[in-house]
C-alpha cells in the first residue's frame, strides 16, 4: 500500500530537495585530486620484509592514518603506513582554507541534509552485487595514497603510493593477515600484530574484518552503531565519535556486502557532528559529493567522497586549525580507491576486478 499521508509526503519532498541541492548537474561533473588512511602505521610495523628495509635505510616511521576498506579485510586497525600531504598555495585547502565547502555542524538543516544524503547513499549501496567469497580466497583492494612523515614534528608531504593489498579470508586465527605491494614492487607479508590473548593469531572481528564477518554484522543501523562503539578500540588521538566515523570510512574503502554497506551509511548518519561536504575530493583528485566529520578536540576533519551515482571513491583528513604539525588546511592523509576484487592467490591480481572510475560508475575487467 502506498503511503499518501501529507506530512510524510512533505518530508520526502524536503529530503529530496535537500539532497538535490547538493548534487551538481550531471553534464557539469568534473574530476579533481585527494583522500585519507588512518591506521596504516601499524601495517608498516607488521610488514616483515619492508619493516626491516625501513630500519636499514633509516626511513622514518610514517604517521598513523586510516587505511582503506581493503584494509578492513586486513584488520580494522591493522592497515597503516601513514600518509599525509601538505596542501600547496592556491590549491584546495591552501593558505589557511580547507578548500571544501563543508556544511557546518550544529544546525538542524545540516544534520537533516547529511541524514538524507546518507539515506540515498545507503539505498544506492543496496544495488551492489553480493559475492560468494571462499575462506581460502583473498579480498583485493588497489588504492592510491598520499601522506606525510611527522617524525620531525611537522607534516612533510610524501609522494603518491600505489598500494595493492590481498587480505586473508581465513575464518580462524591467523598470524599472516595477507600481502601488500607498493608501487608495483615486491609483495611483502602482512604479519598480525599479536597482543594479549592473540598468541595463536588474530581472530576474525573488527580488527580483522573478513567479507563473511562483515556480512554477519547487524543490519539495523542503531544496533550496528551500538556494536561499533563497543568494539572500536579507543584511540588517544581521536574522540570515540571520530574513531567510529573513520572506522566506517575504512570499511567503505573496501569490498562490502551490499546490506552491510547500506546499514553502515545509515549508522553513520546517527553519529553526532556528521555533515555534508558538497565538493569533497579523494586522493586522486576526483571530486564528488561528500560526507564529513570534524574532531574539534584535535582540529582534524575527515571526509568521504562519492561520485554522482553515490559510489564510494575515497577520503581525506586535514587540519581545521593551525597546530604544531601544520597550518590550517594541511592534508594529513588521503586515498583513492581504484579497484576491488577477489583473488584465489595472494600477490596475484584477480582475473576479474571492478575498476572504480570516479565518473559515475564502475567497470568490470
Amino acid at each position: 500500500m502506498t503511503d499518501t499521508h501529507p506530512s510524510r509526503a512533505g518530508a520526502d519532498r524536503s529530503e529530496a530537495e535537500d539532497v538535490a541541492g547538493l548534487l551538481p548537474p550531471p553534464p557539469e561533473w568534473d574530476l579533481a585530486h585527494e583522500r585519507k588512511l588512518h591506521h596504516k602505521e601499524r601495517l608498516m610495523r607488521q610488514i616483515d620484509d619492508d619493516t626491516a628495509r625501513t630500519a636499514e635505510t633509516g626511513t622514518p616511521a610514517r604517521r598513523r592514518v586510516l587505511r582503506p576498506a581493503f584494509v578492513a579485510p586486513v584488520a580494522a586497525l591493522a592497515l597503516a603506513g601513514a600518509l599525509t600531504a601538505g596542501l600547496t598555495p592556491g590549491g584546495p585547502g591552501a593558505g589557511g582554507g580547507t578548500g571544501t565547502k563543508t556544511a557546518q555542524a550544529g544546525g538542524n538543516t545540516h544534520a537533516r541534509q547529511a541524514s538524507a544524503l546518507l539515506g540515498r547513499i545507503s539505498d544506492a549501496a543496496l544495488d551492489g552485487r553480493t559475492l560468494h567469497v571462499r575462506d581460502d580466497q583473498f579480498v583485493y583492494v588497489k588504492t592510491e595514497e598520499r601522506g606525510a612523515d611527522e617524525t620531525s614534528g611537522k607534516a612533510v608531504m610524501g609522494p603518491p603510493v600505489l598500494t595493492e593489498v590481498w587480505s586473508s579470508q581465513d575464518p580462524g586465527r591467523v598470524q599472516r593477515l595477507g600481502v601488500v605491494r607498493e608501487n608495483g614492487g615486491r609483495p611483502a607479508h602482512i604479519n598480525a600484530y599479536l597482543g594479549d590473548g592473540e598468541k595463536g593469531g588474530t581472530p576474525v572481528g573488527i580488527d580483522r574484518a573478513t567479507y563473511k564477518w562483515l556480512a554477519a554484522l547487524p543490519t539495523d543501523p542503531d544496533a550496528l552503531l551500538e556494536y561499533l562503539y563497543a568494539k572500536t578500540p579507543k584511540d588517544k588521538d581521536l574522540s570515540q565519535d571520530q574513531a567510529v566515523f573513520e572506522g566506517i570510512g575504512s570499511f567503505a574503502s573496501g569490498l562490502l556486502p551490499p546490506k552491510t554497506a547500506a546499514a553502515l551509511y545509515r549508522a553513520a548518519a546517527r553519529i553526532p557532528g556528521v555533515v555534508t561536504a558538497p565538493d569533497a575530493h579523494d586522493g586522486k583528485g576526483r571530486t564528488g559529493i561528500g560526507i564529513a566529520r570534524e574532531d574539534k578536540k584535535y582540529a582534524e576533519r575527515s571526509e568521504w567522497v562519492f561520485d554522482k551515482d553515490l559510489h564510494f571513491l575515497g577520503s581525506r583528513t586535514y587540519l581545521t586549525e593551525d597546530t604544531a604539525v601544520g597550518r590550517k588546511g594541511t592534508l594529513l592523509a588521503s586515498t583513492a580507491v581504484l579497484a576491488l576484487g577477489v583473488a584465489d592467490k595472494e600477490g596475484v591480481r584477480p582475473a576479474e576486478v571492478t575498476e572504480v572510475t570516479g565518473d559515475g560508475g564502475t567497470e568490470e575487467s
